[in-house]
C-alpha cells in the first residue's frame, strides 16, 4: 500500500448508476478508486474492480488501509413488486453490506477517514405536502421501516476512528439510469401527462449535485450526520412532467389515472407507490454547510441533461 497521503476511496455497489458517477469525479480529482462488487472486471477508466461478497470479509478489506473514505451504494434496487419476499431482500442486501463495512472497518490496522453511507427520503414515507428536512420523524410506510433498519444498522456499529456520513439520496436525474431515461421515453412517445392527481412530490436531485455533495463529504471533516441529497427547490409531479414536455417540446398529455399506473406498474414488474406516492423534501444541513448545488431549479437541470 502507498503512504497515508493517498487519496483513494473504496465504493461498495460501485457498479450502478450513482456509483459510476461517483468513480469517474473522483478519478477527475486524482483519487484512486477502488470498487467493490460481486463480479469485477477489467477496466480502462483508471478504476479498480475487486470482487466481494456482503456478509464476509475477504482480501478485498486491504484497499480500506489508509484510504479517504469508503462509500456504500449496496443494496437491491427497490424498482420492484413490493412483495414481502422483495422486501425482505431489500432490507436485507443494505443492512448486510453495512455490516459486513463495519466487521472490514474493525479489522483495518489504519480504518478509512470517513464512511459515506447511502440512504433514502424514502425514510419520511408517503407526506402529502409537508416539508420533511433532516429532523423530521420517520414515516411508517414499508419502505421507511426498510429504511429506519438500515440507518439504525449503520449507526450502531462502533467505528470510533472513522468520521459517519449519511446520505439521504432523493431522485437522481442522470442520462444514463434512474427513473429519467422512462420518464423520457414516456413524454417523448406522448404519453408524458402526469401520474394520477399529479400533486404528489417529486424531491429530485441532479446526479451532478450528488456527486457534488458526496466528494464534499469526503473532504470535509465538518460533514457528520444524515444529510438529505435533493435539490432545494422540490417539485410536485404536475410540475416536473410540464417541464419534461417542454424540455422535450411536447404537447400537454391527459393524466395517467391510478388504475393504469396499477396495470402498468404490473406489465413493468414494478411498485406502483414508486410513481404516486412523494415526499417534500429539503436539503436544510446541506445548505447550512454552504453548500452549492450546480442545478437549484428543475428547469436548468432538465435542459442541461437534455443538450
Amino acid at each position: 500500500m502507498k503512504d497515508a497521503c493517498e487519496k483513494r476511496v473504496v465504493i461498495a455497489g460501485g457498479t450502478g448508476f450513482i456509483g459510476r458517477a461517483l468513480a469517474k469525479e473522483l478519478r477527475a480529482r486524482n483519487y484512486a478508486v477502488v470498487v467493490l462488487t460481486r463480479k469485477p472486471n477489467a477496466r480502462d477508466d483508471g478504476v479498480e474492480e475487486v470482487g466481494w461478497t456482503p456478509g464476509s470479509i475477504g482480501e478485498w478489506i486491504k484497499h480500506l488501509d489508509r484510504a479517504s473514505a469508503v462509500v456504500n451504494l449496496a443494496g437491491r434496487n427497490i424498482n420492484c413488486p413490493h412483495t414481502p419476499e422483495n422486501l425482505r431482500e431489500i432490507l436485507e442486501s443494505r443492512v448486510e453490506s453495512v455490516k459486513t463495512i463495519a466487521l472490514a472497518i474493525d479489522h483495518t490496522p489504519r480504518p478509512p477517514r470517513a464512511w459515506l453511507q447511502a440512504g433514502a427520503i424514502g425514510i419520511y414515507g408517503d407526506r402529502e405536502d409537508a416539508l420533511c428536512d433532516e429532523d423530521s420523524p420517520p414515516g411508517s410506510d414499508a419502505l421507511a421501516e426498510i429504511c429506519k433498519a438500515w440507518e439504525k444498522a449503520f449507526n450502531g456499529v462502533p467505528v470510533p476512528k472513522t468520521r459517519r456520513v449519511l446520505l439521504r439520496i432523493g431522485m437522481a436525474l442522470g442520462r444514463d439510469g434512474g427513473s429519467l431515461p422512462a420518464l423520457d421515453r414516456l413524454t417523448a412517445f406522448f404519453l408524458g401527462g402526469s401520474f394520477g392527481d399529479g400533486r404528489q412530490y417529486m424531491s429530485w436531485i441532479s446526479l451532478a449535485d450528488v456527486t457534488g455533495a458526496f466528494i464534499t463529504a469526503i473532504e470535509r471533516e465538518d460533514f457528520s450526520g444524515a444529510y438529505n441529497l435533493v435539490a432545494p427547490n422540490p417539485a410536485t409531479n404536475n410540475e416536473f412532467m410540464a417541464e419534461l414536455r417542454r424540455v422535450l417540446h411536447r404537447p400537454w398529455c391527459p393524466p395517467a389515472p391510478e388504475w393504469a399506473i396499477h396495470i402498468g406498474a404490473r406489465l413493468l414488474k414494478t411498485e406502483p407507490s414508486l410513481a404516486l406516492a412523494g415526499c417534500r423534501c429539503a436539503p436544510k444541513r446541506l445548505l447550512e454547510s454552504g453548500f452549492t448545488f450546480q442545478y437549484p431549479e428543475l428547469p436548468s437541470a432538465l435542459k442541461k441533461l437534455h443538450e
